[in-house]
């Protein structure tokens, strides 16, 4: 029978000698895991501390700029002008990031359109002040942005935000008087400094963008705000590892700016303009207020938020009709036959009979022939001023000489800037005969009188812009009170009245001539009748063309058919309305409309005129009452869509 093997000590010392191996080892293994352990402890508070110290050192704090909300411009009605939308975008920190070249090609595979950017990126990154994140890209998709922050653990000094950027809701609408944002460059630096501002410190911040032209750059201090800061900690990497609320502050939007100008008016001056080149303003003839400064064709200043591609920078600045140049202000023409009432006026102050009856033979002789546009016989000053006789405004202009007229021409608004809180103004010219010391032809200083009849009827050296016409036309339809311009109305919530208006110190006589005459322009049988007439039952518009010149046609025809488009006349209008208890003053130019005043003028002031008053509720509140009767005109229609759902609503952006 065979017995199971068994593991037997036979001896009681054998089996404690065994025991003592077991503890030996156990105890000489852990005892060199102990020294092992020590002597790694002791490289790393010893032999390498400096280098751990200084990756700790490098675990710090950062202070971020957050630039901030830039304040809103809104009109009259609260309308929002120019505002702020949220925009993805992706960033990096030059300070936070070991490799730029690196992550940049890392990001450019996530972000191919980067790489064309490329050497710009590490201009504006290496130009940026310490921790300073730079846009490496605005405007990016949820797929895009989604995309960044999946690698970020991968992209050290790179990090995806949302922030606001300048937006401007109606396009080109109000690219010209509201001005546009940019990048700050080292020039608007400059300017500060030769200022004497202080400059902060936001302005060095890639992110940030400064006021160009119009509102924007008049009132950027206000619109600026106060810029805010994250403080955030980051490893040795570069990437952010906790944000200290309690070191953060929270950036303070700028202030809110309320213009003078109404959205629906100025819209619908932009949308009759079409495809033409000129200016539009809209003044009231009792507070100054400008309701409407549009400059045509013009451009999306949405565009400049980012940066113009330089294509369609040159394509505008190429452009004949130059969108890029201010009509309303800054260009100036020569005003044509809607001067003629300045000529009147300096006549009747100097005692001319209002009901003196010159002749018109079709033309005025002086060493040559000064063409009238037609044969008007013996006529008054009111019916001059309707027929927009050149052989009238000619002879009271070589009696008078251009003095008298430049000095009347100034108190009506016209070789002057205005202090409508944006710069950018031209301010004309009014020849006299100290100009013309000061500026002598060919070396000559003498004023002859062969210049004066081309004076007379607004040609000649004569420049002025759409502001001063509406101006001069508000001072007209007032009568009594030297109307200055007002487009800033509050900022801040702090409302910016106008001071009191000086009087016009005219004889209300003699303003009430020019009336009359400007009245019977828009009766029949005046030059602007068939194309001035609103079809708003008892509310009428009084107006004035004009023709200007644009080059000397010597014995050519001046009509524009089959000449080109800069050779072509220059069309204006001026107007008020209502006749009875003036409201609302417009003038109109139309750069090298090739018709004349009454045809290209007439038909757009009328139809923002239309606008303006239907918006206005004692105006509109007359038409119901007084009864609104249907014209001819296919205009009448639409008025009558407008007295029932009040002006349509053009959806932002798209000027339809």
């Amino acid at each position: 029978m065979s017995s199971e093997p068994s593991i037997m000590f036979s001896d009681p010392n054998e089996r404690q000698g065994s025991f003592l191996r077991r503890t030996l080892l156990v105890g000489g293994a852990t005892a060199l895991g102990l020294t092992a352990l020590a002597g790694r402890l002791g490289q790393l508070q010893v032999v390498q501390a400096a280098e751990y110290t200084t990756l700790s050192a490098r675990n710090q704090f950062n202070f971020r700029l957050v630039p901030p909300p830039r304040g809103l411009i809104k009109d009259r009605n609260g309308v929002v002008l120019a505002g702020n939308r949220p925009s993805f975008r992706v960033l990096v920190v030059r300070d936070e990031t070991k490799d730029l070249d690196q992550t940049l090609d890392l990001l450019g595979r996530l972000l191919p359109d980067t790489l064309e950017r490329r050497r710009t990126i590490i201009r504006e990154v290496n130009a940026a002040p310490r921790f300073n994140p730079v846009p490496v890209k605005s405007d990016l998709t949820w797929e895009e942005f989604a995309k960044v922050n999946l690698h970020a653990a991968d992209l050290p000094g790179v990090m995806a935000d949302m922030n606001e950027a300048r937006f401007y809701p109606y396009g080109g609408a109000f690219a010209h008087v509201l001005g546009y944002v940019a990048k700050v460059s080292d020039r608007d630096v400059k300017a500060l400094r030769d200022r004497g501002e202080e400059i902060p410190t936001i302005l060095f911040n890639p992110s940030f963008r400064i006021g160009r032209q119009g509102v924007e750059r008049a009132l950027d201090a206000e619109l600026r705000g106060e810029a805010g800061g994250n403080r955030v900690e980051v490893d040795a990497r570069g990437r952010v590892v906790a944000e200290d609320a309690g070191g953060s502050r929270p950036p303070v939007a700028g202030q809110e700016v309320v213009l003078t100008l109404d959205a629906d008016v100025q819209r619908r001056a932009l949308e009759v303009f079409g495809e033409e080149s000129g200016g539009c303003v809209v003044m009231d003839v009792r507070n100054g207020d400008i309701l409407t400064m549009v400059s045509s064709p013009s451009f999306d200043p949405n565009l400049f938020v980012s940066g113009v591609p330089g294509p369609v920078y040159r394509a505008w600045a190429d452009y004949e009709r130059r969108p890029l140049l201010d009509k309303s202000t800054t260009g100036v023409f020569a005003p044509g036959s809607t001067f003629k009432p300045v000529t009147g006026l300096a006549a009747l102050m100097r005692g001319t009979n209002p009901n003196r009856r010159i002749h018109c033979s079709g033309g005025f002789y002086l060493g040559r022939r000064f063409a009238c546009h037609a044969t008007h016989g013996s006529q008054d000053m009111r019916e001059a001023i309707k027929n927009s006789c050149n052989v009238y405004f000619m002879t009271l202009a070589v009696e008078m000489g251009p003095d008298a007229i430049a000095e009347t021409a100034r108190r009506m608004g016209f070789g002057q800037e205005f202090d409508i809180g944006i710069g950018g103004q031209n301010e004309g010219l009014v020849p006299d005969r100290d100009w013309r010391r000061r500026n002598p032809v060919r070396g000559d200083p003498n004023w002859y009188p062969g210049e004066n009849p081309s004076y007379g009827i607004g040609q000649g050296a004569l420049t002025v812009n759409a502001l001063q016409l509406a101006v001069y036309t508000a001072r007209m339809a007032n009568g009594s009170k030297k109307v200055m311009p007002r487009l800033i109305k509050s900022v801040g919530g702090v409302e910016r009245p106008q001071a009191p208006f000086e009087d016009l110190t005219f004889d209300p006589a003699h303003m009430q001539v020019l009336r009359d005459g400007m009245n019977a322009v828009t009766e029949a049988g005046g030059t602007a009748f068939r194309n001035s007439q609103l079809g708003l039952g008892p509310v009428r518009m009084a107006g004035k063309t004009g023709t200007a010149q644009a080059r000397n046609y010597g014995s050519g025809s001046r009509k524009g058919a089959g000449r080109p488009w800069a050779e072509k006349d220059h069309n204006l209008f001026i107007a008020y309305a209502p006749i009875d208890n003036p409201r609302y003053a417009v003038s109109v130019i139309v750069q090298h409309g090739g018709m004349g005043g009454g045809t290209a003028g007439a038909p757009r002031a009328r139809e923002v005129m239309k606008v303006a008053l239907l918006k206005d509720p004692e105006i509109r509140a007359r038409i119901e009452t007084e009864g609104f009767v249907e014209s001819d005109d296919p205009g009448a229609h639409e008025v009558t869509d407008l007295l029932a759902n009040g002006p349509p609503t053009i959806a932002p952006g798209t000027g339809e």
